[in-house]
């Protein structure tokens, strides 16, 4: 009894993944059924059926065409499958490990090239070496790296669904398909019986000039591959773990159809206030504690809805987070990890709340001692989890997204505004104007200075970046 009852060949265009399916195809025991879940046809151009199934039937219910490749091919049956088919049935066969992955890969600028001829000539294989048709193209870049970002986005998924089933694949890359000794170990890991003698000799390689006679402007894709970063070496390290949307957080106005989205860290309790103030209660009239379920179903009751989050610039939320959760004791301060930031990062901070001694110089000094620790703590350099007061902002708009999107995110700085233009969606032309949104702010003032800009610029690199933030101001 083999390991596998099926198999997968994940490829993408201009692979080698046809000369692949037609050497498997000559192994005794082995059948491939092309593209099974191509969206424009099933298994082959120009086929109304695969193994008794209509396309009709297939985009009905693709587990059902799964089943009979399983079960109705002669021998081990399989198909291949590229980063645009049905993502169900893709759902479906990662994490089977009875499904045997075979990974076929090419270097990403040839196979981009070949099918720039592939759809200049009309010429997709070649079976007689008369009836070539050679082309030249010209290389687009940004056309080609969104090619490449497509491409490396699928084998990151493959890799990582792979690792976390524990399974394992088969890797073929373009220059094996010529190793016959190659393809006869694939027959042997798939488990068939059956071994080849030689290789296919129907296809034919096409395009085998090199990369300088294919491309008229070879001189300009060198230049644009030198600027590719290969390496990702300009990306910035990201070792926060994955956060998911924080449902219980969000709150929804009593009688406007608005859903507040709070970034921890962020005008919370502005935000809260104007909302009651929108619809004329006291804040204890606001609908929180969602989950899920009664989120949706709020969601569905109240149609023309708006969400919206509000995010701080990175400065004056680290150190609104300080103040609030480390410096000053209560039951909403974090005791735990104050008395461990005390202790190991030697935060000199008195043990209850500062009184008359704690001044300006004392604070900057434990503000600056609380950065260290964050940018250690978010490095994963830590006992201390990472929390959400002190995450990044990117990160956590990212976990909502698990769930919902807002449809607007608004700034501190320009909040009146935004929250007027919110108001405005829904109809309402009488929005008030938020109050003070930063109680701290008078106490970062007097210690602000071009060091404290740049320790925190550098822990959160990904929100200047993204969100377009200058110095605080």
């Amino acid at each position: 009894m083999t390991s596998f009852d099926s198999f997968v060949i994940f490829a993408e265009m201009r692979t080698g993944s046809n000369f692949l399916e037609a050497n498997l195809n000559a192994i005794p025991g082995i059948q491939c059924h092309g593209e099974a879940f191509n969206p424009h046809f099933i298994g082959y151009p120009k086929r109304d059926t695969l193994l008794d199934m209509t396309l009709e039937e297939r985009e009905a219910d693709p587990a059902a065409l799964l089943t009979r490749i399983k079960d109705q091919s002669e021998g081990l049956g399989g198909f291949r499958f590229f980063n645009d088919h049905d993502p169900r049935a893709l759902d479906l066969v990662l994490p089977d490990p009875r499904c045997a992955k075979i990974i076929l890969t090419r270097n990403p600028v040839e196979s981009y090239v070949s099918w720039k001829i592939a759809q200049e000539t009309g010429q997709w294989k070649l079976t007689n070496v008369k009836h070539v048709k050679s082309g030249q193209v010209a290389f687009d870049a940004a056309e080609f790296e969104a090619h490449l970002a497509a491409l490396q986005a699928f084998q990151i998924r493959l890799l990582n669904a792979l690792q976390r089933s524990g399974q394992t694949a088969f890797y073929v890359a373009y220059e094996d398909l010529q190793d016959l000794d190659v393809m006869n170990g694939l027959a042997r890991w798939l488990g068939a019986s059956g071994r080849l003698e030689g290789l296919d000799t129907k296809l034919k390689k096409q395009n085998p000039e090199p990369m300088s006679s294919k491309v008229t402007n070879f001189d300009q894709m060198e230049q644009a591959l030198v600027h590719l970063d290969r390496f990702n070496l300009t990306r910035t390290p990201n070792f926060e773990p994955r956060r998911g949307a924080v449902v219980p957080t969000y709150v929804a106005a009593p009688a406007s159809p608005i859903l507040f989205m709070p970034v921890l860290g962020g005008p919370t309790d502005a935000v809260r206030g104007w909302m009651a103030e929108l619809d004329g209660v006291g804040e204890g009239k606001l609908i929180d504690g969602f989950n899920q379920k009664s989120l949706r179903q709020w969601k569905r009751k109240n149609n023309g809805h708006r969400s919206f989050a509000v995010i701080r610039h990175p400065v004056a939320r680290a150190h609104a987070t300080f103040c609030e959760k480390i410096l000053f004791t209560g039951p909403t301060a974090y005791m735990d990890i104050r008395k461990t930031l005390r202790q190991v990062f030697k935060l000199q901070v008195p043990g209850q709340n500062p009184g008359p001694e704690y001044d300006a110089t004392a604070h900057r000094a434990a503000f600056t001692t609380y950065l260290a620790f964050v940018k250690a703590n978010l490095g994963g350099q830590t006992s201390v989890r990472v929390d959400a007061w002190w995450s990044s902002q990117t990160e956590v708009l990212r976990g909502m997204a698990n769930f919902a999107l807002p449809d607007m995110v608004l700034r501190e700085d320009q909040l009146a505004e935004g929250l007027s233009q919110l108001a405005a969606q829904i109809g309402r032309s009488d929005a008030p104007v938020p109050g003070e949104t930063d109680p701290n702010r008078a106490r970062l003032e007097q210690i602000y200075d071009g060091e404290i800009e740049s320790l925190v610029r550098d822990i959160y690199q990904r929100d200047y970046m993204g969100f377009g933030f200058g110095t605080w101001a």
